[in-house]
């Protein structure tokens, strides 16, 4: 009996320090890749994703786009209202489907 007992609580301790230990490491894991050194290339990468995004906030649109970009968008915008009806090209369009009307009547 008192064998059993001791087998039961060995099972149970086993099972809590593995746990216990395989959250440790996935914690320490994550802590260990941020205070790892960030590939060179790696940060010059990011490094330019946050220069693009703090001139697209500070230009309000699209970066480095001077007149003739301005002049070709509004020409194909043009162009599109010509062809599609006009409408706001910005928005998805609303669809709507109405339910089929099935006859009720079998012969």
């Amino acid at each position: 009996m008192a064998l059993h007992r001791l087998f039961q609580l060995s099972s149970l301790l086993r099972t809590a320090v593995g746990q216990t230990l395989r959250r440790n490491i996935g914690i320490s894991a994550v802590l260990f890749n941020r205070a790892k050194a960030v590939d060179p290339v790696q940060q010059l990468f990011v490094d330019k994703i946050r220069d693009y995004t703090a001139k697209s906030k500070k230009s309000g649109g699209i970066v480095d786009a001077g007149p003739e970009f301005q002049k070709d968008l509004s020409e194909e915008l043009t162009k599109l209202h010509r062809l599609y009806g006009g409408g706001d090209l910005a928005t998805f369009p609303d669809f709507k489907f109405s339910e089929p009307k099935m006859d009720e009547e079998s012969k």
